[in-house]
């Protein structure tokens, strides 16, 4: 957050950023960071459409009335362990008396 206090490079400052990121990864690396850079943003920029349409669809489902929510809760859940009265839980194949 402090390097926003500072404000962005300016086109002087963008030039010298890209002669230290050439000298530092050389040019046969550069199109292949450039490429890594790309496929992370797109993936990236997916994964936050896909977000937003998630967060849209879930606030207009109870607006269109489905029934979704009913037919969730119509399924039996699966059954837990009971505890005995000394607060002991039975392990998965025992049966407690």
């Amino acid at each position: 957050m402090l390097w926003l206090a500072f404000g962005l490079p300016s086109g002087s400052e963008w030039f010298w950023i890209f002669v230290v990121v050439f000298l530092l990864f050389g040019a046969k690396k550069l199109p292949e960071l450039a490429r890594g850079v790309g496929k992370a943003l797109g993936e990236f920029h997916k994964a936050r459409e896909d977000f937003e349409r998630e967060m849209h669809h879930s606030l207009r489902e109870p607006e269109v009335g489905t029934s979704s929510a009913s037919t969730a809760q119509s399924s039996p859940a699966p059954s837990a362990p009971m505890a005995s009265p000394d607060g002991a839980v039975p392990r998965g194949g025992e049966k407690s008396s």
